[in-house]
């Protein structure tokens, strides 16, 4: 039979292997403590509060002492009283001047001119041709006691306003008012268009204005003008070439003061009075009574002008202000304002009078540095009435700040003050 064998053997077995090792082997009896069960209590940590409460409390301390006596401060905000004063002067700007001069009221000046040229197209306006113009007869009549000659295209002027023109070479034979000398001659209209068909007129000769002879020379034309009529053919006119010499000069003009001011800095000013402007070399293309839709017109023109700078004139301003303000006083440059205009201008000598009207507040000038020492370890009332003794004035707005915010009196030390001024 085989043998059993156990790993862990069982009660019965176990016995019985006890009951047969017995008789052998000395039981030894071995005592073992029974383990005891130990419960351990946490215990509670307590807040150190009262630790906390003096090192707190003595950081307060400590730093509002370092405030009362490092950080302690004043401020003082003044409202002074302001007088205006206000004037009106004449200022010369003098390109000879190198320098504001208060006594002579002057200032630099700067001499510039340009010169521009221009050539632009223009439409005739004028109506007809030659085949349109009016013609007729007239007689001429001399009444000086000395012959005259006549030119061919003489003008002579109708008591209705209308121009004609002579067609021959004539001489008129002296004579009296009471048998005047005479000639007949033919005439044609300046201008075509039925306008000049006009009928029986009196004559002058206005080419004879200024003379004795324009008095007594005259033309009479006893039948109508025929022949004039109104085509679509364009001719140039002298109106035409005076309105296109007009308007370029114009224009060239407003370009060379464009250009002046371009040269100079920002701070310049050129007043438009002080610019004067000459024409040369005016011509065109067409002569007057040509037929031509459009003719060109050509024109220089030179522009010469004097500039002063704005900043001269708000300095002698100031200076004029100062010098009559009294020592005591200071200007309000922030209120200081002024506006001029054009007087007088001698361009050619580069001078132009400038007419200012200026106006500036002043107050009563105020050390800060030796009214801050006064100050020192006052209460506000106090600061407000030395102040007031300062400026004397009562009147003058003053408003005291104090820091920390418990602090009642300024602080002893001059830079811890502030003076702001107001206004």
């Amino acid at each position: 039979m085989a043998k059993k064998i156990y790993d862990i053997k069982p009660p019965k077995v176990a016995k019985k292997t006890e009951r047969a090792s017995s008789g052998t082997r000395k039981k030894t009896t071995v005592n073992v403590a029974k383990p005891v069960a130990t419960v351990r209590r946490k215990e509670a940590v307590k807040f150190p509060w009262r630790v906390f409460v003096s090192v707190g409390g003595l950081a307060v301390i400590l730093v509002a002492g370092f405030l009362y006596f490092k950080l302690q401060s004043a401020t003082v905000e003044i409202w002074p009283s302001v007088e205006t004063l206000t004037y009106s002067e004449t200022i010369t700007a003098d390109k000879a001047a190198n320098a504001i001069n208060l006594e002579s009221l002057s200032i630099p000046a700067k001499y510039i001119e340009t010169e521009k040229t221009a050539t632009k197209e223009f439409a005739a306006t004028g109506s007809g041709s030659d085949g349109g113009k009016a013609s007729g007869q007239v007689t001429l009549y001399n009444t000086s006691g000395s012959s005259l000659s006549l030119k061919v295209g003489t003008r002579l002027l109708s008591d209705s306003g209308k121009y004609f023109t002579i067609t021959s070479k004539v001489t008129i034979p002296g004579g009296s008012k009471s048998k005047p000398g005479s000639v007949k001659v033919g005439v044609t209209a300046f201008e075509g268009g039925d306008a000049y068909n006009i009928g029986p007129s009196n004559f002058s000769v206005p080419g004879l204005n200024g003379t004795n002879s324009y008095y007594s020379t005259y033309a009479v034309s006893t039948e109508a003008m025929k022949g004039g009529y109104t085509g679509e053919i364009k001719k140039v006119t002298q109106a035409d070439i005076d309105n296109a010499n007009d308007e370029l000069v114009k224009e060239l003009s407003s370009a060379a003061l464009s250009d002046i001011k371009d040269q100079l800095g920002a701070d310049y000013v050129v007043l438009d009075d002080a610019v004067s402007y000459d024409e040369n070399n005016g011509s065109s293309d067409r002569k007057v009574g040509e037929t031509i839709n459009n003719f060109n017109y050509t024109i220089t023109v030179k522009a010469t002008g004097v500039a002063f700078k704005k900043s001269d004139l708000d300095r002698i301003c100031k200076d004029y202000i100062i010098s009559k303000m009294g020592a005591d006083k200071t200007i309000l440059e922030s209120s200081f304002t002024s506006d001029y205009s054009f007087d007088d201008a001698d361009i050619a000598d580069g001078s132009v009078d400038i007419s200012v009207n200026f106006s500036s507040g002043v107050y009563k000038t105020i050390n800060k540095n030796s009214l801050a020492l006064s100050l020192m370890g006052k209460t506000s009332d106090e600061i407000t009435e030395t102040v007031n003794t300062n400026l004397a004035d009562s009147n003058a707005r003053v408003n005291v700040k104090f820091w920390p915010f418990w602090v009642k009196t300024a602080p002893q030390s001059q830079k811890s003050i502030k003076i702001e001024l107001k206004f």
